[in-house]
């Protein structure tokens, strides 16, 4: 099924609620989707069911489905497909593909093969722009065919909040090929992304694009700032 035929069905399906994603911090519901004889499973998380944060707004689920818009924008193929809808069971919220992963590896587990290098330089250079602030090893999944980075909600921060457990390409050269891409939304080509984000929020992150383009290089963790470089727990 490609992403539009995915985006369709998750933006227009009819939603039944199966029940509750084990191990989420917010209430993440597995739901299923019925359109036109076709029923796949997603990942709910409404507002409603959002822990409140101390330094992010409500509305995490905005952040999702901007983080899919933000890799859909650069092309890097990293996110399950994401929508947002407002007539959920429990209100506005976004709906995320079902990921079958194997249920035993994730990034620490996954990193050092050859095949995937790629997918995660990628990673780590999205989440730059995105100011991700959850990086977990855990929010990377493999389905026993390729990866899948899921749980962007703690994203777009204003401030400078990078929080990953992917330094290992701190200080190399981002590849040419990705910088052409993240320089186009630096400059402008931000899709769909606005519509998720405030005008600050957006325009920061094309500024973190920018300089991600001028350093042509992956940051390093601040020694200085008092903010850790690396989340907890860190799977």
């Amino acid at each position: 099924m490609t992403r539009d035929e995915q985006q369709r069905l998750l933006s227009e399906g009819e939603i039944e609620v199966q029940g509750r994603v084990v191990g989420s911090s917010n209430q993440a519901l597995l739901v299923s989707l019925s359109l036109d004889g076709v029923t796949t499973l997603a990942c709910y998380k409404s507002e409603v069911g959002e822990r409140p944060l101390w330094d992010f707004p409500d509305g995490l689920w905005k952040r999702e489905v901007a983080a899919y818009e933000l890799d859909t924008q650069l092309g890097t193929d990293l996110v399950p497909t994401t929508v947002g809808r407002d007539d959920g069971p429990f209100g506005p919220g976004s709906y995320q593909w079902w990921v079958g992963d194997n249920l035993e590896d994730h990034y620490f587990t996954l990193r050092e093969r050859p095949e995937f290098h790629d997918w995660f330089a990628r990673l780590a250079a999205f989440d730059v722009i995105a100011n991700n602030a959850d990086r977990k090893a855990g929010h990377v999944l493999y389905d026993d065919t390729r990866l899948w980075a899921i749980d962007n909600g703690l994203c777009f921060h204003e401030q400078d909040k990078l929080r990953t457990v992917i330094w290992e390409y701190a200080g190399l050269a981002v590849e040419a090929h990705l910088l052409a891409r993240i320089d186009r939304f630096a400059k402008g080509d931000t899709g769909a992304v606005a519509k998720w984000l405030s005008p600050s929020e957006l325009a920061l992150a094309q500024l973190r694009a920018h300089g991600l383009v001028e350093n042509a290089l992956y940051p390093e963790p601040d020694a200085t700032s008092d903010w850790p470089p690396y989340p907890w727990p860190l799977i």
